[in-house]
């Protein structure tokens, strides 16, 4: 298939990712850059461990309306639990909370996804396996901030159209009047697009397989929107044990090749990003 042609963003953007550090370090942590050449991540991993959360933590970060950055992050491997830790300046992280989801028979809870809409209003989208559902398949569910604190939230909802297969790392854009979520096909590994009217659905795929030419073993989207207008995904290619990229000038129709991120690629894991004017 065709490509869109490859985007080098401006220098006057600071590109901050949340992330879960490699095997060496365990543990999450803050990344930065004006561009993707950023310094040898793996030089400076004292730099960037934060010690809140030692493990599987698949951090996502937001900056919020009270001036603080917030991180949600997975718990443990099993559990019904996400947790908060917020920072004023990225470098000095404190524990918020943990917080229960009121979901029965949940046995997993994966990779929380924050989501804030167009008219404010902050989600989270988050994969859940109960056990109503076979054995390691999951479900994305949304939950949405019933407060301005982040301390109350709604009981999660199946996102549908994406609740009756196998879904995590679901990730979550606005664009063209549409809501477009890529989500890691857990059974097929690849990284799938639905696009739906509303942000609680009905999503409709609009590329499963390899239909961007990504391959397969990918996990953790994350997209950031270009100067020029277009998008840029993020995600890891766990198996390989490297971090990639790759862009879409034609609202998510084609991508360019998926390139390595120098900096993180063989060090960091599953990290999301934050786009910044400075």
């Amino acid at each position: 298939m065709s490509r869109s042609a490859e985007h080098r963003p401006s220098r006057r953007h600071v590109v901050m990712g949340a992330l879960a550090l490699g095997a060496a370090a365990g543990a999450p942590g803050i990344a930065q850059a004006a561009t993707p050449t950023a310094p040898r991540a793996a030089a400076r991993a004292a730099l960037y461990a934060n010690p809140l959360v030692p493990r599987r933590a698949d951090p996502h970060i937001v900056k919020h309306t009270d001036g603080y950055y917030y991180i949600v992050y997975t718990t443990n491997w099993t559990g019904n639990t996400i947790g908060f830790a917020r920072s004023r300046d990225r470098l000095t992280w404190t524990f918020v909370r943990i917080h229960t989801l009121p979901v029965s028979g949940l046995e997993r809870t994966w990779a929380p996804e924050f989501f804030v809409d167009d008219g404010g209003s902050v989600n989270i989208v988050v994969s859940l396996d109960t056990a109503s559902t076979p054995a390691s398949i999951f479900r994305p569910h949304l939950l949405t901030a019933t407060d301005a604190s982040l301390s109350s939230w709604t009981t999660p909802t199946p996102l549908r159209g994406l609740d009756t297969s196998n879904f995590i790392d679901t990730f979550v854009v606005r664009h063209a009047g549409q809501y477009h979520a890529f989500t890691k096909q857990e059974t097929t590994k690849y990284i799938e697009h639905a696009t739906a009217n509303s942000l609680g659905g009905p999503y409709t795929f609009r590329g499963t397989g390899d239909w961007a030419g990504w391959g397969s073993r990918r996990e953790g989207p994350a997209l950031v929107r270009l100067d020029n207008g277009g998008w840029r995904i993020y995600f890891d290619g766990y198996t390989e044990q490297k971090y990639y990229y790759s862009d879409s000038l034609d609202g998510f129709r084609t991508w360019t090749p998926i390139r390595e991120l120098p900096g993180l690629t063989g060090f960091a894991r599953h990290f999301t990003v934050l786009k910044e004017t400075v």
